[in-house]
């Protein structure tokens, strides 16, 4: 059934997968070309670095088949479809039913916030197959008290801390869960220093964002070549643009300007929508069941997904428009639960001996495998990416219509993955101006290796309306922007320029210096 499973949902994802590079885009598309661009050149990502996504992710760069953003995209596929097979053998172990396990899987595999990150490229896939992979080992130690498990659980944990924040939330419920399962683990002290040891082995890959930095990475968005700097990606600590003054002339997202009762709106319907509604009542059952009769998994698989559930709702009070991402680890602890439930419903089934009460379980059980796939069908539109080109088409615009040695204003778009991996119009200077929510350091300009002060001083990008950078860059020679959705257009006509279309598609636009316009000084 697990592979029957895998090989469903990975058919699914194959063929909803976006085809090429992506374009920077609301909601989810946010870091996809950014991370399209900096997996095959081995950079230095966004906060928090994601130094093991990009060492794993690289060697999908390497398939003889579909352009180098594909095979990054297919990678998140690949997580996503053996994230899904750890949850079935959670499942299984949980409720002890294969079709069980295998409802669960496929409700969680084709729950909307996941099946969006598995076409797409990012981080969010491999952090569920993280985060899946250490529950299975704990629960295996637990069934056969073989302390490799518990050591190999302790490696995953470490490594997962350095994919995704997120998933600390492992190391307090795997702590939990050994106490309520077996105290005296935490009297044998060999165990303890080899666990230790290999948690902290786990967190190595974390050295690669100062030694890629060092070595001038093509892409280096944080810049952690030096101890501040390093700690300030990797805890997350640069996150703190907005609160800067240039944040402060950031348009803000429509979420972030709405009350606590919209917010918490926003958080029932996105929740609501995951899965079928029996599997909610389901769920809702097999998570009472465990607390009151297996308060080990209860502890493990409750504390990861409150833990999950108050972060999404953190990033969602910031009005942080992918906040669903990360509910990804609390959906697939509650299709854990859905598993022990459906697995207790069929319990009883199972012992009916007259011939018409035998077909109840059998019936039960095609409902629940049958409910995900029917919710697949009916979502499989909404979750189409496989003709997706708008990034593609923003390259090939830019590529036809911009003149030699002209300058483009852009904000993290498939312009990185053009010059970068494909290689394509590196006479053209590509600026950055735009909005973040961090701290960038040496992503601002292509191609100069600059920080963000010396960018801000030589191309104007302190200023986040990208008005001084078109004024310094239209005195040595044509300046266009690329449309990223947010582009205050009016801002530039103010300034002095035409907004002059370039293609016939509305990606680009020239902006043309009016005869009148004068420019200040620096």
């Amino acid at each position: 059934m697990g592979v029957v499973v895998a090989l469903v949902v990975g058919a699914a994802y194959v063929a909803t997968l976006a085809p090429t590079v992506l374009a920077y885009g609301t909601p989810y598309t946010l870091d996809s070309p950014m991370l399209q661009a900096a997996v095959p050149v081995l950079g230095v990502g966004h906060p928090t670095g994601y130094p093991t996504y990009m060492m794993l992710t690289h060697l999908f760069t390497y398939l003889p088949f579909g352009d180098v953003a594909y095979r990054v995209t297919l990678a998140s596929a690949v997580y996503g479809v053996l994230a899904v097979g750890m949850v079935y053998a959670v499942g299984l172990l949980l409720s002890r039913r294969v079709a069980a396990a295998g409802a669960g899987a496929l409700a969680f595999g084709f729950s909307g916030a996941f099946w969006s990150q598995a076409v797409i490229s990012e981080v969010y896939t491999l952090n569920a197959l993280f985060v899946a992979s250490v529950l299975l080992l704990l629960l295996l130690w637990r069934d056969r008290r073989d302390d490799r498990a518990l050591l190999i659980a302790s490696l995953l944990a470490g490594l997962s801390l350095t994919h995704h924040l997120s998933s600390g939330v492992l190391v307090p419920a795997g702590l939990l869960f050994v106490a309520l399962v077996d105290r005296s683990v935490f009297s044998k002290a060999g165990l303890l220093l080899k666990g230790a040891c290999l948690f902290a082995l786990g967190l190595l890959p974390l050295l690669y964002l100062p030694i890629r930095a060092l070595m001038d990475a093509p892409l280096n968005e944080a810049d952690p070549s030096t101890p501040g700097r390093f700690l300030n990606l990797v805890t997350g600590g640069s996150f703190l643009a907005e609160s800067s003054e240039a944040g402060r002339q950031c348009s803000p997202s429509a979420l972030s300007l709405e009350g606590p009762a919209v917010k918490l709106a926003t958080l029932g319907r996105e929740v609501l929508v995951q899965f079928p509604l029996a599997f909610l009542a389901v769920g809702a059952f097999g998570a009472v069941y465990l607390l009151l009769r297996d308060r080990a998994a209860a502890g493990l698989v409750g504390v990861v997904l409150l833990g999950s559930l108050a972060h999404g709702i953190s990033y969602l009070w910031l009005g942080i428009e992918d906040f669903a991402a990360f509910l990804i680890p609390a959906l697939l602890t509650f299709a854990l639960c859905v598993c022990a439930g459906l697995g207790l419903l069929l319990q009883p089934m199972e012992n009916l001996r007259e011939a018409p009460g035998r077909a109840f379980p059998a019936a039960l059980s095609a409902v629940f495998l049958l409910l995900p796939l029917l919710g697949m069908l009916g979502a499989y539109a909404g979750m189409d990416r496989s003709d997706e080109y708008g990034g593609r088409r923003a390259v090939e615009t830019v590529s036809r219509n911009v003149e030699s040695g002209a300058t483009i204003l852009h904000h993290r778009s498939p312009l990185w993955y053009m010059v970068l991996v494909e290689e394509r119009r590196r006479d053209l200077t590509l600026v950055d101006p735009f909005c973040t929510s961090w701290d960038r350091r040496t992503d601002l300009v292509w191609p100069d290796d600059l920080t963000a002060t010396q960018a801000a001083a030589r191309y104007g990008t302190g200023d986040t309306t990208g008005v001084q950078a078109a004024r310094k860059a239209s005195r040595q020679g044509p300046v266009y922007v690329l449309d990223h959705g947010r582009v205050d257009y009016e801002r530039f006509r103010e300034a002095g320029f035409e907004v002059v279309p370039a293609g016939d598609d509305r990606l680009l636009y020239e902006l043309v210096p009016r005869r009148e316009m004068s420019f200040e000084p620096g």
